[in-house]
């Protein structure tokens, strides 16, 4: 038996970076990218290599360009993670797994560190496709916890909820975070949203623009932790923009979602670094009257036009400073 398992890349529409902070955030599952996942039983348990974690090359110019492009870890580890707090998982749900052994590999077209959520994509795939070998049951809502684990306790990535919730329920979804809420349940509340509610999106990115999201949002988190009253206002206004974005959505105001976009970006340049290029791509799609913001920690945006002259518009101008721009396909 083949299990063929998949997660797809997903875009912050409102409220990120709060996820980690107790915030709210609505995000979307962007069906454009994904991760494949591939699991079949074999004799020994094995992680067969992706293209991008080979470590053979036919010059230094091509190892250059590989970490370049891919940086200099690849997904293997992603899976071997996973495998672990799967394994760790059940042992402490005292869930028996079945005693074979099999062979996976995964492939990716999710554009790599440009905040469209890759790592945990795998991850997820990753963990649904052990789900479905072992027949194993995991919850819903405390899949994303899991999945997170993965990444901040096996791998030292600093990350929130987030990209794990959409990853895991798929299409628009509103997460609620309130700390009091988290500590009595374990998880977040969350709802989803029927995509046929939002408005025209796009997004638009750049494919050199590489930044580590844990490194990114590195500066918030220690800032955060101490206590600074700018940073914690921020995040709390952040979150509040999700939250009228819910509203927005439900009665379909552009107006206020358009506003909310921007906002939500204005308020994360109060508190972190911008670099140039970001900037340039958040500045072109308001020259066009696009709304823009970050999808995840950078490197790609998203936003709202009002209709195919501005999409348009969009893609002749982004296309003068390097950068690609698509729809979104939510479902």
């Amino acid at each position: 038996m083949i299990i063929e398992t998949r997660a797809f890349a997903r875009a912050g529409l409102l409220g990120n970076p709060s996820d980690g902070y107790f915030g709210k955030t609505i995000s979307i599952s962007v069906r454009n990218f994904g991760a494949h996942v591939t699991l079949y039983q074999s004799p020994e348990l094995c992680i067969e290599l992706a293209p991008q974690d080979r470590n053979e090359f036919r010059s230094i110019y091509e190892l250059v360009e590989s970490v370049t492009a891919m940086g200099y870890y690849g997904g293997s580890r992603l899976i071997k993670a996973t495998i672990k707090a799967f394994g760790q998982y059940c042992e402490q749900q005292n869930l028996r797994l079945a005693n074979k052994n099999f062979s996976i590999r995964y492939t990716s077209s999710i554009p790599r560190q440009i905040g469209l959520a890759g790592s945990s994509a795998i991850i997820t795939a990753t963990m649904r496709a052990l789900m479905k070998f072992y027949e194993v049951d995991i919850p819903l809502p405390v899949l994303p916890n899991l999945i997170l684990v993965v990444e901040t306790k096996e791998l030292g990535i600093n990350a929130g909820l987030q990209d794990r919730v959409i990853q895991a329920y798929e299409g628009c979804v509103y997460m609620n975070f309130d700390k009091p809420l988290m500590e009595k349940q374990g998880h977040g509340d969350y709802e989803r949203l029927d995509p046929k509610l939002l408005p025209n999106l796009y997004m638009a990115y750049k494919t050199d623009q590489s930044k580590i999201s844990g490194v990114v949002l590195g500066d918030i988190k220690s800032r955060y932790d101490k206590g600074d009253q700018e940073v914690v206002e921020t995040l709390a206004e952040i979150a509040s923009l999700a939250e009228k974005g819910r509203q927005a959505i439900l009665k379909q105001d552009l107006t206020s979602l358009n506003r909310l976009i921007n906002r939500n970006f204005d308020l994360r340049k109060k508190i972190m670094h911008i670099s140039e290029s970001n900037l340039q791509l958040v500045n072109t799609a308001r020259a066009c009257g696009a709304s823009a913001k970050f999808t995840g920690s950078g490197g790609s945006i998203i936003g709202v036009h009002e209709n195919d002259e501005m999409l348009t518009k969009l893609i002749v101008e982004m296309k003068k400073i390097g950068a690609r721009v698509i729809k979104p396909y939510v479902v």
